[in-house]
């Protein structure tokens, strides 16, 4: 019974590696061709102008917000408990607000970068899919995945089916 669990452990052990060598795999550096191609390029640099804006009008909103919290500071012991109670809620208000539209404007330039991104994550599976076919690879794996690389890098073919130097 013994001679029988060993010979059925090597068996199996000669079908994994036969099917494993049977298997073509390539890596695939996403991050490269992603950073050279002009469609992601170009969403990059959509995405810093939005932000890049969306930061100025909030900051001016703040320097506004700051300016009048200093002007109501200054004029605290001239006005009524009551005029520097209705103020403090102001200001305690104007604050939530900017908090609520700094979210809302992160979370904006993340909705728009996520739907930027679809089609070029759509494009770059075409062009690895063909390149898979092409070349008869069962699988292509990105690299930040690999320990070790030894076998076959699709990059140059994925940049080459898109167009990309």
């Amino acid at each position: 019974m013994k001679k029988l669990s060993v010979l059925f452990a090597a068996v199996m052990m000669f079908v994994a590696v036969g099917v494993a060598k049977a298997q073509k795999v390539a890596s695939l550096d996403v991050a490269s061709v992603l950073s050279v191609m002009p469609e992601k390029i170009k969403l990059d640099q959509q995405m810093k102008t939005l932000s890049d804006a969306k930061k100025a009008e909030l900051e001016k909103k703040r320097t506004s917000a700051q300016q009048t919290f200093e002007k109501y500071q200054k004029e605290a012991a001239t006005q009524t408990q009551q005029i520097n109670e209705q103020r403090s809620a102001e200001m305690e208000k104007l604050q939530s607000n900017l908090q609520q539209e700094a979210m809302a404007g992160e979370k904006d330039i993340r909705d728009k970068y996520d739907a930027g991104l679809s089609p070029i994550e759509a494009k770059i599976k075409d062009a690895i899919s063909k390149v898979a076919k092409a070349k008869g690879y069962d699988f292509i794996v990105d690299d930040t995945v690999f320990v070790y690389k030894g076998g076959p890098d699709a990059t140059q073919d994925v940049k080459n089916q898109l167009g990309i130097k």
